[in-house]
């Protein structure tokens, strides 16, 4: 009798340890893709509807040139651009170079170089993070699209269409009309909130220098407070000293944002990411942002981690600018995203520039830079002047029984 109580109890141990839940790692990639002047072929202006909401898709969008004269205008505005200030106001706004990729233009820039540029992007798109998840990334950064449009084909791409994608984007006042968006999977990202965060910049003039927004995304990825702010600082035009003030201004605009939501909820994570025109060591970054490059540093005065800033220091590049190599593409994080051990919450587990072969120039004055879509008004059929970049987040995840 003992030796069949005995068997009794081996057999329940047994059948208990069977349906303990087995614990698996869930990953999750958030990247971004500078996808080098994605236009379509049409040439467009800006047309701004103030009587609507600002956070409204049609408060300003992008439309054929052609259509304009449908479009009822109150005015003939001549002020600063700026949404507060053309509420009530139905204007619109010509962007510079409209006419540069179309069909007449010396880029000869037509409907079969514009449905390569979409497979090829969406080609890269599909591959970030994946050797890591097996699936496509959760959120994607994009810089330099002209308007919503281009982005909607995009995600209709066969490489991007085995998912339901979504898309946030608002057109900024830069003077070429380029802006920055985010897409992401519905399945895996719920958006619970959206803005754009103005950065002001004014000339040697006094006049207004027009630049990208920043953008603001904040939501939940896969259950969990996530935040993202997407970025495209402006540019080195003019050369690096004296276009640094412009950079450290919207350094100032992304730490106060960041600051703000750290503050309302301390456990959200942040994920500020984009092309910055500088690299990891520059003030606009350190000093103006505030992201520290080890994590020692960090505090709760420096609570913010640029997971890019070592790579850099040991010599990663996603671009070359003037024949030298700079990582200007990073991803910085708030220090509660960063983790020794796999945790129940989302951590980072991996980082990097994304930059498999065929992303790179193969030989000529170029080699070893990323494979560009344009060499001055020529089509080579490459991908982007940057690489892209990405983080992978992992947390413990028990399957449901």
């Amino acid at each position: 009798m003992r030796k069949y109580f005995s068997l009794i109890a081996i057999a329940i141990f047994f059948i208990g340890f069977a349906q303990k839940p087995q614990v698996q790692v869930k990953r999750a990639t958030i990247a971004f893709l500078n996808v080098e002047n994605l236009w379509d072929t049409i040439p467009s202006a800006d047309y701004i509807d103030g009587t609507l909401p600002i956070n409204h898709p049609n408060f300003h969008r992008s439309v054929p040139i052609d259509s304009l004269k449908f479009l009822p205008v109150t005015e003939e505005y001549k002020g600063q651009w700026s949404d507060d200030l053309l509420i009530g106001k139905k204007v619109i706004r010509y962007q510079n170079l409209a006419d540069d990729f179309t069909p007449k233009s010396a880029k000869n820039y037509n409907s079969k170089v514009y449905q390569t540029k979409l497979a090829n992007e969406s080609k890269v798109i599909s591959e970030l993070g994946y050797q890591y998840t097996k699936t496509l990334p959760a959120i994607v950064g994009l810089i330099e699209v002209e308007n919503r449009q281009v982005i909607q084909d995009l995600i209709k791409q066969p490489a991007l269409n085995k998912v339901e994608w979504g898309i946030v984007h608002y057109n900024s006042y830069d003077a070429r009309g380029i802006d920055v968006a985010v897409i992401y999977q519905k399945k895996r990202f719920t958006v619970t909130d959206s803005y754009k965060k103005e950065v002001v910049n004014y000339n040697d003039e006094g006049r207004r220098s027009y630049t990208r927004d920043v953008l603001v995304v904040k939501g939940l990825l896969d259950g969990e407070k996530v935040a993202v702010f997407m970025n495209h600082w402006p540019s080195r035009s003019g050369g690096e000293a004296a276009s640094a003030p412009r950079r450290n201004a919207a350094a100032a605009v992304l730490k106060a944002e960041m600051d703000k939501i750290r503050a309302e909820e301390p456990d959200r994570l942040l994920f500020a990411m984009g092309d910055f025109n500088d690299d990891p060591v520059n003030v606009s970054l350190t000093k103006h942002l505030g992201a520290v490059g080890d994590k020692k540093e960090l505090s709760e005065e420096r609570p913010y981690y640029n997971l890019m800033y070592k790579m850099f220091k040991s010599g990663v590049a996603s671009l070359g600018y003037r024949d030298a190599p700079n990582l200007f593409d990073q991803i910085i994080v708030s220090k509660n995203a960063l983790s020794d051990t796999l945790q129940k919450n989302y951590s980072v587990y991996k980082a990097e520039v994304y930059a498999p072969s065929y992303l790179i120039t193969p030989d000529g004055q170029y080699k070893g830079y990323p494979y560009r879509s344009w060499a001055g008004d020529t089509f080579t059929g490459g991908y982007s002047d940057h690489f892209p970049s990405l983080v992978v987040l992992q947390k413990e995840f028990t399957p449901a029984q």
